[in-house]
């Protein structure tokens, strides 16, 4: 073995042994035209890397099934967990040249432009969680690369490949929109010289990991919600008016059944939808939930509950368990309670530090878009309460036996902090209510009100949504 190669090997592998200690996941991208030498370096690296961390990521043009989630869902779904090595093997990029190239959603999707657009909020995101991405692209001269697809064609075993090399992108089509793509952010390295070409990329590994590991070291970890005192706001205003029961029970399954007609009118145009629910405890979050799901069909939605983060989504970006609860198209996602724990009870309680929550606001912004962008109708509820009939209610469930189970000793400890969830509140709505994904405050003092605004306010979106005109 060329002692040069294996020196740089030996210095990349306890580079990565230390990443793995620190927690600090890493990313590795190979893209590069057909027969560029791109499997043949992706495989020398991944020889080199502890394969207890390391995975190995290939990717292909979209399957039907693939296009039925959000355009980086494979990508969501496979995000490395703190210490671990990824290696895409074709990475979002040549997804985004295939969805470009042949025209895919392009029902759904009104520019390819906004798919770049969330690349760049996707990797802006993960590299402030302290992501390293490393990014190769494999050029290599024209006569060198058709030596290597004569010798596949020339190996009965390896025939297959060559042709599949010509069912893909063409050749030059790829090569320019790729030019479009390519910033200093990309390594660019010349495979025509094989001990070269390894060479520069174990050189290019070894200053990013070490830029890495001490970029890492200095981070910022101080702890801080930043909360003002006497803080007030009318945010959170009572209700006007309460719908009398006579009406409620008149109007309720109307809308109901109405909603039901929806869910069969979204998934046949395949419109995820994906109802958020924020708000103070004993709102009547879960309540609300019910009478807006009671008439759906069960198998067209799904109910993701919130609670404290696992051993298993501590380890992963903070966001990576939400994209795994999102809806493929057609269908419809609920959330009681979401990835804005970030801002409320993590930034309240201290669980992220001021950097991670303040962050947070246009990280939450980006990746709602992601899903707009894609078709999906995003709609957020903060179920206010008045903090005296909070109390009654709090009183009511710890006297009756049977709601004695929904209130806790940290639901009397959060009330403590009322203050500090109000100004945390108030600060979520004003950062990320955004058109494509806005808020509704629905001052819920009165359950039978809530329920009824809630209910007509989706099925206004809904029908916006999909003819542009609205009943109620």
């Amino acid at each position: 073995m060329n002692k040069k190669i294996e020196a740089l090997q030996l210095k990349v592998a306890a580079l990565t042994r230390k990443t793995n200690e620190l927690g600090i996941p890493i990313m590795i991208l190979f893209e590069g035209v057909p027969a560029s030498g791109k499997t043949r370096l992706a495989n020398e690296l991944l020889l080199t890397l502890d394969a207890k961390y390391t995975h190995f990521i290939a990717t292909k043009t979209p399957s039907e099934e693939d296009l039925r989630y959000q355009f980086l869902q494979k990508f969501w779904d496979t995000l490395p967990s703190k210490g671990d090595i990824n290696i895409y093997f074709r990475s979002w990029y040549a997804q985004y040249i295939d969805y470009k190239v042949h025209e895919i959603k392009q029902d759904v999707l009104k520019d390819y432009e906004c798919l770049h657009t969330d690349i760049q909020a996707f990797e802006t995101m993960l590299t402030a969680n302290n992501h390293e991405i490393i990014k190769f692209y494999i050029n290599i001269n024209e006569e060198k690369r058709q030596e290597h697809i004569a010798e596949m064609k020339n190996n009965p075993l390896m025939k297959w490949k060559a042709q599949e090399y010509e069912q893909v992108i063409p050749l030059q089509v790829y090569q320019d929109a790729f030019v479009t793509l390519l910033d200093k952010e990309w390594e660019v390295i010349d495979y025509t010289e094989r001990v070269a070409a390894i060479e520069h990329m174990y050189h290019h590994l070894i200053l990013r990991l070490e830029k890495a590991i001490k970029a890492y070291e200095r981070r910022p970890n101080k702890t801080d919600g930043v909360f003002t005192r006497g803080f007030e706001t009318k945010m959170f205003a009572p209700l006007d008016q309460k719908i009398k029961k006579r009406t409620y029970d008149e109007v309720i399954t109307q809308l109901q059944a109405r909603l039901c007609e929806l869910q069969f009118a979204l998934y046949e145009r395949k419109i995820p939808l994906i109802l958020v629910y924020e708000g103070m405890d004993a709102a009547g979050k879960g309540g609300n939930i019910k009478r807006v799901r009671e008439l759906l069909d069960p198998t067209g939605y799904e109910v993701n509950t919130t609670s404290a983060p696992t051993d298993v989504e501590l380890n992963h970006h903070y966001l990576w368990r939400f994209a795994r609860m999102m809806p493929k198209s057609g269908h419809i996602s609920i959330f009681d309670r979401s990835w804005y724990g970030r801002v409320l009870v993590e930034r309240v309680e201290g669980f992220a530090t001021k950097d991670e929550w303040t962050r947070a606001y246009d990280e939450i912004n980006a990746f709602e878009k992601m899903w707009t962008h894609d078709g999906a109708i995003v709609l957020k509820f903060f179920l206010s309460l008045d903090k005296d009939e909070q109390l009654r209610r709090f009183q009511d469930r710890q006297e009756d036996p049977n709601k004695q189970w929904k209130i806790t000793q940290e639901d009397w400890r959060n009330r403590e902090k009322w203050d500090l969830y109000l100004e945390a509140s108030h600060d979520m709505v004003v950062k990320t209510d955004t058109i494509h994904a806005p808020w509704l405050i629905v001052p819920a003092d009165h359950k039978k009100t809530a329920r009824i605004q809630v209910l007509k306010y989706i099925i206004r979106k809904c029908e916006e949504k999909l003819w542009g005109v609205k009943q109620y």
